[in-house]
């Protein structure tokens, strides 16, 4: 039997990927980028407040970080807690020592339940970003997509009622996305999204919304939680990381460091001392501009439309 020789012809097929999402570019052929202050290196601190309902969802699958064990799995759920009793407050104070402001990415349940942590982070200049409405608000491909759009809606609207501005940028649970997500953001009217971990620089989705990668490589949950290194080598990593980064920046290029932080990880006692001497550490590089993501993204578009 033949093939039809149809079914090998495939539409989209083009340089770089197999989809019109966004354009192909490798770093290295882009025009040349320099963050304010003309620093090469951008830090991004991004913190995880997250509610994990005590029961979890398995559609369409479990959120990483959930409750674990039979349940009612109250081990994990009070450690979970803990971040939004404990943790959060020693990051706040870390922060605030170095003299940086982060983005923040809430549930909207966070703002709801606990809107004293939202009067905390604007009140110190930090940037709000939405992360769904709680730990099971989970998006993939199958949710029908008046329901994620009103997922959207709800944890924007949400976060806005509570906090006084409406969020600019989104990061979904697990960094799961739908075929409609794209699309659903940007009319929503978001700026920017974190989910794409492609790229050490912000790009431009063919719809319009920004895209600033937040790598899972470099999280506190991969590191320490995952991979179980100690919060002393995650800084060290974390320092090599900014050095290697310093470096292919030179004197006329720039590269973006995501330092993604999770409370009930790294606000234990025996990990925040090495997490506040590693922000203050990185705070004080010579060739760091540290900045919430949607400084970062503004920067990058100023510099985007003048290219």
């Amino acid at each position: 039997m033949t093939l039809d020789p149809s079914y090998l012809t495939y539409p989209k097929r083009q340089l770089g990927y197999d989809h019109d999402l966004y354009s192909w570019s490798a770093i290295k052929d882009r025009p040349k980028l320099r963050w304010p202050g003309d620093k090469g290196v951008a830090v991004w601190f991004c913190v995880s407040l997250e509610w994990f309902p005590l029961t979890p969802s398995d559609t369409p699958f479990r959120a990483p970080g959930h409750m674990v064990t039979p349940y009612p799995d109250y081990r994990h759920y009070t450690a979970r807690e803990y971040g939004t009793r404990v943790g959060f407050y020693r990051l706040l104070d870390a922060f605030a020592k170095a003299g940086v402001t982060a983005s923040i990415a809430i549930n909207s349940t966070i703002a709801e339940r606990y809107p004293e942590l939202i009067v905390e982070i604007v009140g110190a200049g930090h940037e709000i970003i939405a992360h769904s409405t709680d730990m099971n608000g989970t998006i993939a491909s199958g949710l029908p997509i008046e329901q994620e759009r009103a997922l959207i809606a709800r944890s924007l609207d949400t976060i806005e009622r509570v906090a006084g501005t409406r969020p600019r940028g989104w990061l979904s649970i697990a960094r799961s996305q739908s075929f409609n997500t794209l699309d659903l953001l940007h009319a929503a009217g978001l700026v920017y999204g974190c989910d794409w971990v492609n790229d050490e620089l912000p790009y431009r989705f063919s719809n319009g919304l920004l895209n600033l990668p937040l790598n899972h490589e470099l999280s506190d949950r991969q590191v320490i939680a995952v991979q179980q290194q100690s919060a002393d080598s995650y800084a060290e990593q974390l320092g090599d990381a900014f050095d290697w980064l310093a470096r292919e920046a030179g004197q006329t290029d720039a590269r973006l460091l995501p330092v993604h932080l999770t409370p009930y990880i790294s606000g234990l006692p025996y990990r925040i001392d090495a997490i506040e001497t590693m922000i203050a550490d990185l705070a004080g590089r010579a060739e760091a501009w540290v900045a919430p993501g949607g400084a970062i993204v503004d920067a990058w578009a100023a510099q985007e439309a003048n290219a």
